[in-house]
């Protein structure tokens, strides 16, 4: 049922609904194609962060280096992670936003939106059900990808 102030204040879930468990999904979109590299795993820890890392690896030329930006989630700064970047000097670099930011990070306001315009109102039988409808999203959104363009500038901020 939909939200309605002091009366039903937040979304609920109508009885029928069954929760089947969660997925993680370690994405990233690429700011100069605005093409979303991902992977959907049952697990979220340093295995898959890695795993995303590894095809983000693969998937870029060997002579670029690929800045990512992140939250400070353990996984991102694990000893894992940090072993796993060590064999692959000058190829990545991590650029962390601040705990309260957030809507810096693109993938979150990604998201954010996937959660409204998909998430939100699907009912599934299963996790491998979710898994598919997942990427099938994921192909849709790649089958047109826009690119991200900044629209203020630097020097029109005020603090």
């Amino acid at each position: 049922m939909a939200p309605v102030p002091g009366t039903h204040p937040a979304w609920g879930r109508d009885q029928e609904y069954k929760r089947h468990g969660t997925l993680s999904l370690p994405a990233g979109i690429d700011l100069y194609d605005g093409h979303l590299l991902s992977i959907v795993r049952e697990r979220h820890r340093s295995k898959e962060f890695i795993e995303f890392l590894s095809e983000a690896d693969e998937y870029y030329r060997s002579d670029w280096k690929i800045r990512i930006i992140l939250d400070n989630h353990s996984i991102h700064v694990s000893k894992e992670t940090m072993g796993w970047l060590k064999e692959k000097p000058n190829r990545f670099e991590f650029v962390y936003t601040p705990k309260p930011g957030s809507w810096l990070n693109l993938i979150e306001v990604f998201f954010s939106k996937m959660t409204r315009a998909f998430l939100r109102t699907l009912r599934v039988a299963s996790r491998e059900e979710l898994r598919q409808r997942i990427l099938q999203y994921l192909d849709e959104v790649n089958a047109s990808p826009v690119v991200f363009t900044w629209t203020y500038k630097l020097d029109e901020i005020t603090v």
